[in-house]
Order: C-alpha cells, then sequence, then structure tokens
C-alpha cells in the first residue's frame, strides 16, 4: 500500500516501511540525544586541554627566551671580560719586556764599563812593567853590541 495514491517513483514510500522507519528513527535520535551532550562534552575537555597545553607551551617558550638572552648577556659579560684580561696580560707583557730589556741594558753598560776599566788598568799595568823591562833590555843589547857593560838609567839612578 502507497502513502501518496499518485506515483512518484523511489520518493513515494510504503506504509509497512513507514511504521518500521518511524521507530528505528525514534530509537537513534533518542541515542544520539544522549550520546551527543557527552561526545561535546569531551570535544570540549579536549579543546581546553590543547589550549591549556598551548598556554603552557608559551609559558615555557617565554621562560626559555628569558633565560636565552640572560645566557647570551653572561656570554657577552663573559667576553668582555675576557678581552679586558688579555689586553691588561699584553700590557704587562710588554712593561715586564721592556723592564728586562732596560735591565739588560743596565747590566751590559756596567759589564762594559768594568771590563774597559779592567783593561785599562791591565793595560798600565803592562805598560809599567814593560818600561821597567824595555830598559833592561836595551841596556842588554847595546851591551852585546858594544861588547862592554852599559848600565841602564833606572840603574844609575839606584
Amino acid at each position: 500500500m502507497d502513502l501518496i495514491p499518485y506515483p512518484v517513483g523511489p520518493l513515494n514510500p510504503k506504509v509497512q516501511d513507514l511504521l518500521l522507519a518511524l521507530p528505528l528513527f525514534a530509537l537513534v535520535y533518542v541515542l544520539l540525544a544522549r550520546v551527543l551532550p557527552r561526545v561535546n562534552r569531551v570535544l570540549k575537555e579536549r579543546d581546553d586541554a590543547i589550549e591549556g597545553a598551548k598556554g603552557r607551551a608559551e609559558a615555557v617558550r617565554a621562560r626559555a627566551e628569558q633565560e636565552r638572552a640572560k645566557t647570551e648577556a653572561l656570554l657577552a659579560e663573559a667576553r668582555h671580560a675576557a678581552a679586558r684580561i688579555r689586553q691588561q696580560a699584553f700590557e704587562q707583557g710588554t712593561a715586564m719586556i721592556a723592564e728586562a730589556r732596560a735591565d739588560g741594558q743596565r747590566r751590559r753598560d756596567a759589564m762594559l764599563a768594568e771590563g774597559r776599566a779592567r783593561i785599562e788598568s791591565e793595560r798600565m799595568a803592562a805598560e809599567t812593567e814593560l818600561r821597567i823591562s824595555v830598559s833592561e833590555l836595551a841596556s842588554n843589547l847595546a851591551s852585546r853590541i858594544v861588547g862592554e857593560r852599559v848600565v841602564a838609567p833606572a840603574e844609575q839612578g839606584n
């Protein structure tokens, strides 16, 4: 038996099909009416969890950014301190080299002066000794040439 007496094709349902479909539709509606709020609640909780995780992630990201900035500041300060220490060490090294060079110059000058003084004293001693020896040698040589003893002028005064 057709619900509509005119032939409309597949859109013309039969009454027994409608009688079976109506309770099934009501059953599905009731089930969905009970399940749908639970699904919505679970979806809302999931959204809240996701948003909370995003918020926590943003907080962690901000904290990490602050720590990175602090670390960069510490590194910059450490680099500055290292450069300052290197500069001080360079200046101290230069001063020590200049001091050692000046000390070496002083020692060299003192050694040269001492050496010159020693050479001069030895030269004078050698000259004095040679003056004495020269007169003796000359008198000896003259005695050999002349054949008789010639007295040195230094011996005559004695």
